[in-house]
């Protein structure tokens, strides 16, 4: 995917003269979060792109950030502006997500956006980067038509969970979202071809969730003591049990390095495709 996105903002610069604009926007001093936008903004840069990084003090105004998405909105050479998440407790998030030009919104987040997808329309919108990082791992396995499969999604955020069920269901497979609500998880997980978990929590799909030869797809992202490392030391865990369900599934991604790179990956895939569009160029399909 990276290599195609070079490839991609290569040509829009040899054909049109137009180099790909990105903008990440970032407020305050989490330290995950400067992580997050430091590896943003070295793949930018990676993949020919021009990486505007605007870092703002934790006690910036919601105006003050609005301020400056208006501006990046009315900036000809910035296509994909990205506000990293969350903002510090004051702001309104929300507001901040939806006030971003849709066609600039390339973590996928707006309303337009996430409506394109629920509708069915793949083709005119920006689809949020991890679900779309997720999709193209099962698309590696199982093809463009997942027709016949049943796919279980186990979490139903707007962030992760409901845009991945769309895109699942979008490529004919049978889709099933459950939550914390749902009753017997457990067997429910059990009957999946395609297991795709984003609940939040340490390890909980065990080995006996999952299906022989299923695909199994680990979207969480937790921190937990790792005592064996020295006092105080964590670890990366998924929310899948790796270990014991990698014995079970055929496929298995792994906590890190699975779908985190894919979710960097499609930032990248969206804000090329966002260029492309600002200058009436048609991109070939990822």
């Amino acid at each position: 995917m990276i290599e195609a996105v070079k490839a991609a903002a290569a040509g829009l610069e040899k054909e049109a003269g137009v180099k790909t604009g990105l903008a990440v926007v970032i407020v305050g001093d989490d330290p995950a979060s400067h992580t997050y936008v430091g590896v943003k903004g070295r793949m930018a840069k990676e993949c020919g792109f021009n990486s505007i990084q605007h870092t703002l003090p934790a006690g910036t105004t919601q105006g003050e950030l609005a301020n400056l998405v208006a501006s990046l909105n009315d900036d000809p050479s910035i296509h994909g502006i990205l506000v990293q998440l969350p903002l510090p407790k004051h702001l309104n998030s929300d507001a901040i997500i939806q006030s971003i030009k849709p066609e600039k919104d390339v973590d996928g987040l707006h309303v337009v956006n996430a409506g394109k997808l629920a509708t069915g329309d793949l083709e005119t919108g920006l689809i949020s980067c991890t679900p779309a990082g997720a999709m193209l791992l099962v698309r590696r396995v199982h093809g463009e038509d997942l027709s016949g499969l049943n796919a279980v999604v186990i979490g139903r955020s707007n962030l992760f969970g409901k845009p991945m069920a769309q895109l699942l269901l979008s490529a004919n497979a049978t889709v099933t979202t459950a939550h914390s609500r749902t009753e017997d998880l457990a067997s429910v997980a059990k009957g999946a071809d395609i297991l795709v978990a984003a609940v939040g929590r340490p390890e909980m799909v065990k080995a006996d969730w999952v299906k022989p030869g299923a695909t199994v797809i680990d979207v969480g992202i937790n921190r937990i003591a790792a005592p064996e490392r020295g006092e105080g030391k964590s670890r990366l865990v998924g929310d899948v049990a790796f270990a014991e369900a990698g014995e079970v599934a055929a496929v298995i991604t792994p906590v890190p390095g699975g779908v985190g790179p894919m979710t960097i990956a499609m930032l990248m895939a969206n804000t090329v495709t966002a260029a492309y569009r600002a200058n009436d160029v048609i991109l070939l399909p990822f």
